[in-house]
């Protein structure tokens, strides 16, 4: 589906949990970043944390020496992280935010469902960004898909047809389906050739699609700076390598091709929705 076929069904009573981590499936670390700055801007308070003892190899995903507030020297683990916030207006919000787990997914899974079902949790909303061929000059392209066929027609989705390999986020999803939680699946594109993270205009997309989704309006702060510099990083980069600029004008021109010619009235309708909503900041920027 394409990102304004969306219909944002979810409202005040729902209770929504969305979730990303780091690792196999965070292209450019866009989808991690988003919800970072979800639960940023929110304020979202800590409810649970999972012992990282349980779920992770430390080799792989090692601790780190950091500075407190006082300067004193702690110790970071890796882990995951349950925050809630609410919007008025929009539905409550718990933010699930870690790295893919080592080892017992299955277990991790469930010790996040369990405190899904304890703060009442109607929806799972998984967050992940792949590499694919587009050329970092167009809008960053997102994806909404769902397993069940009540949600399909609910938010006007369809199923993926994907079959291979799957990350945390695939068994977090499948696993709460089989508690009867309402899945949605959202992706984001990120350039295959500067999937090098921050991926600033890939994470300011994802979170265009999450507004739409909770029908609500999220500050992007710094993000349309950090993309349009992120936009010149990658020029520059192309202009320095001329197998990488053959490569994007080939990408502009097959995106070009099959891009529709012009938005539907819908659409238009809505961006200009979005706009009078973010006008105060500057008014939105083409991320998605």
């Amino acid at each position: 589906m394409t990102p304004d076929d969306l219909n944002p069904a979810l409202g005040p009573d729902d209770s929504v949990m969305i979730a990303a981590f780091e690792g196999w499936n965070d292209a450019g670390g866009a989808a991690s970043t988003a919800l970072d700055h979800l639960a940023t801007t929110w304020d979202a308070t800590v409810h649970a944390t999972l012992d990282p003892e349980d779920y992770h190899d430390f080799q792989v995903s090692r601790p780190s020496i950091v500075r407190d507030a006082n300067g004193e020297r702690v110790m970071s683990w890796p882990g995951t992280i349950i925050s809630t916030t609410s919007i008025e207006g929009s539905p409550a919000v718990s933010i699930v935010r870690g790295i893919e787990p080592s080892m017992r997914w299955r277990t991790f899974c469930k010790e996040i469902l369990d405190h899904a079902e304890n703060l009442g949790v109607s929806t799972l909303v998984t967050c992940g960004a792949l590499l694919v061929d587009v050329p970092h000059t167009r809008p960053r392209p997102t994806f909404v898909t769902s397993e069940q066929e009540s949600a399909r027609a609910r938010f006007g989705l369809e199923a993926s047809d994907y079959e291979g390999p799957t990350g945390i986020v695939g068994v977090l999803g499948h696993e709460a389906e089989q508690r009867g939680i309402t899945v949605l699946s959202v992706w984001v594109g990120v350039p295959h050739y500067i999937a090098h993270p921050p991926s600033p205009k890939a994470t300011a997309a994802l979170l265009v699609q999450l507004e739409r989704l909770l029908d609500t309006t999220i500050d992007l702060g710094d993000l349309p700076d950090e993309a349009d510099a992120w936009v010149r990083g990658a020029d520059e980069l192309a202009q320095e390598d001329e197998e990488i600029a053959e490569h994007v004008q080939q990408l502009e021109a097959l995106m070009d091709e099959t891009s529709l010619p012009e938005a539907s009235g819908d659409a238009i309708a809505a961006e200009f929705e979005r706009f009078l909503r973010r006008r105060d900041g500057g008014g939105p920027k083409n991320f998605e």
